[in-house]
């Protein structure tokens, strides 16, 4: 029997799976501690009886902010079983989107992961009178531990036991299991209000897009908090794939060794930074291994589906992968069949050369609204093809709007916004399709292709629209460039402030004798702006006119999800941007319109 509620997983899991010891994976002072689907139902029944016995019921909300790990799970499906409502938050964001989720929320109960966040978050729920009480996953002095939330459980589970079955009974595919907040790019968030019913077809359609299942693993690193990964940890618990919880992102190439795993999820940006990673090692070779690793990676670069480019290309990529490639999925475990992509557009060089190098990427597109599923390139089917996210996932419906915007619904289409029916109406029209302010087209009538943000394409006083998307993926594509934002709107053309990639930067100007005290003296050396000019110009070669960029500055900073530039998922706040570095557009835009010079490189 198929699952209707998410925590129908657990049944599948004791039916199809009993024998798992290892269906998800935490480390613990250095240490992998694994969990077998006995100990995983319990942990999660421990949940429940305890949240019973403390009063919470059906639609009482409880909040989770943590890091991914195991305790996530015990906790997300002990709240659900209940029929309670699971608001997880990430756990990078500000005091400020802290105090208006819980605010606007109310939740019953947090659970946090660690010290820090402990400090961060008290003083807030103190000025909450909802909230009854903080419990935290690590040992916290001053905090009441997860661990006497697990004890309680055990204390009770005879008593509530028939209880816990009437509350599982309950619940209805129909009901809301959770509340996300989005990321927040372009101000506070809203809370989608997803059901039951919205995650489950969702994670069963998309697990049908590959053979990976039972006795192969998965490293889990993108934040579960997010509905991207959430719903791919359901799908992987749906086809007995195990879940390895990285420690943090600076270890996920240790972990990615250790595990060894046969799938990863991404989004775009981590995989620019794996593949950066890749090309800097090989410029550190020298003679013919340089050669040859360059030989192999423009090859791949080259790389088309279904062997198009003939018998003597697929000859040559043999060859590549035996002196080269193998060495790139060693990096990565040695395992990796697929790697799953969403959150953003992916740079097609970076799809066609995992391609070439045996590790399928498989791009998709969705929206929290959308559970997040919408399309994804299906190896199953092997419908498949570059550039697009793929054909859309069974049952869920697109329409292209007159002005390019992609319209959807679906089972996996949310009920609303929480507390926010105005915004619901607007999002949503009276036919049901939900407006996702994506402009998108379809190729050969099946494969979808976005083509930008409807809210960040703009005109410059030419009329001239401009998608930054593009353009900026573009110059990222440059082994100097770390992230960089388009600008110009109304303005007689285009620029973009640029952060550089300072790690490869600083080995760059070490091998050329550069010398500098900081980032911003090297930003501003010449030699450095010459370099960052001949990127620019490189990329302005394959633009229209309209959209080359006529002037650039450098940044000292590096953009982050933890210094607020960032979202949590690595897209552009781009309100922020625009608010931090004010005086620095408008100095792009006030300088002497007669220069010669319209590549500045300045902070």
């Amino acid at each position: 029997m198929e699952p209707t509620r998410t925590f129908d997983l657990l049944t599948r899991m004791q039916n199809q799976f009993a024998d798992k010891t290892d269906v998800l994976a935490g480390k613990e002072e250095g240490k992998w501690k694994r969990y077998s689907v006995k100990e995983y139902i319990d942990y999660c029944n421990w949940v429940s009886y305890a949240l019973l016995s403390m009063g919470i019921k059906k639609g009482d909300k409880v909040a989770i902010i943590s890091n991914n790990r195991p305790e996530w799970n015990f906790t997300d499906f002990g709240i659900s079983q209940i029929g309670a409502v699971s608001v997880p938050i990430y756990p990078t964001i500000s005091s400020e989107e802290y105090a208006y989720i819980l605010g606007h929320v109310e939740p019953k109960l947090v659970f946090i992961s660690d010290k820090n966040l402990y400090v961060k978050i008290k003083p807030i729920t103190d000025q909450i009178p909802g909230i009854a009480d903080i419990y935290t996953f690590d040992k916290v002095a001053e905090a009441k531990p997860f661990t006497g939330i697990l004890a309680l459980g055990k204390e009770m589970a005879s008593s509530l036991e028939g209880q816990l079955a009437k509350a599982k009974t309950a619940v209805e595919p129909s009901d809301l299991a959770t509340i996300i907040y989005t990321s927040g790019t372009t101000g506070f968030p809203k809370g989608v209000m997803l059901m039951h019913s919205n995650l489950v077809s969702n994670f069963i359609e998309s697990s049908r897009i590959h053979h990976i299942g039972p006795g192969a693993k998965v490293l889990s690193f993108l934040p579960l908090s997010h509905i991207y990964e959430r719903t791919l940890t359901y799908h992987f618990q749906y086809k007995g794939v195990s879940i390895y919880y990285a420690e943090n992102v600076g270890t996920i190439m240790d972990n990615l060794k250790e595990i060894k795993p046969e799938i990863i999820a991404v989004v775009p940006r981590l995989l620019e930074r794996i593949y950066d990673r890749i090309i800097s090692k090989g410029k550190e070779l020298r003679g013919i291994k340089k050669k040859i690793f360059f030989w192999a990676v423009n090859l791949g670069l080259r790389y088309e589906l279904n062997g198009d480019n003939g018998w003597l290309y697929e000859l040559k990529l043999s060859i590549a992968n035996k002196l080269v490639f193998h060495k790139w999925r060693e990096a990565l475990g040695g395992k990796i069949q697929i790697i799953s992509s969403a959150g953003a557009p992916l740079q097609a060089r970076l799809n066609r050369i995992f391609w070439a190098a045996r590790m399928n990427v498989l791009e998709g597109y969705g929206l929290t609204e959308t559970s997040p599923v919408v399309s994804i390139n299906n190896l199953s089917s092997k419908e498949v093809m570059f550039e697009t996210v793929g054909p859309l996932l069974k049952d869920v419906q697109v329409k292209i709007a007159e002005d390019g915007e992609i319209l959807t619904k679906g089972p996996n289409l949310m009920l609303g916004y929480y507390k926010e029916l105005k915004l619901t109406e607007e999002a949503i029209d009276k036919e049901g399709w939900f407006h996702t302010g994506d402009i998108g087209i379809f190729i050969h009538g099946k494969y979808l292709k976005i083509t930008d943000r409807k809210k960040e394409i703009f005109k410059i006083s030419s009329g001239k629209y401009i998608a930054p998307q593009v353009i900026e993926n573009r110059l990222k594509e440059s082994v100097f460039v770390d992230q960089v934002m388009v600008i110009g709107e109304n303005q007689k053309f285009a620029s973009a402030l640029i952060t550089p990639d300072f790690e490869y930067l600083h080995k760059w100007a070490s091998i050329n004798q550069i010398s500098f005290g900081d980032n911003e003296e090297l930003i501003n050396n010449p030699f450095v702006f010459a370099q960052y000019q001949k990127e620019v110009s490189e990329m302005n070669l394959n633009l229209s006119d309209h959209e080359k960029i006529k002037r650039f500055r450098l940044v000292s900073d590096e953009w982050t999800a933890e210094t607020g530039e960032l979202s949590p998922t690595l897209k552009l706040k781009r309100k922020v941007l625009y608010k931090k570095y004010t005086d620095v557009i408008n100095n792009i835009f006030s300088v002497d319109k007669n220069s010669d010079n319209t590549y500045h490189s300045v902070c």
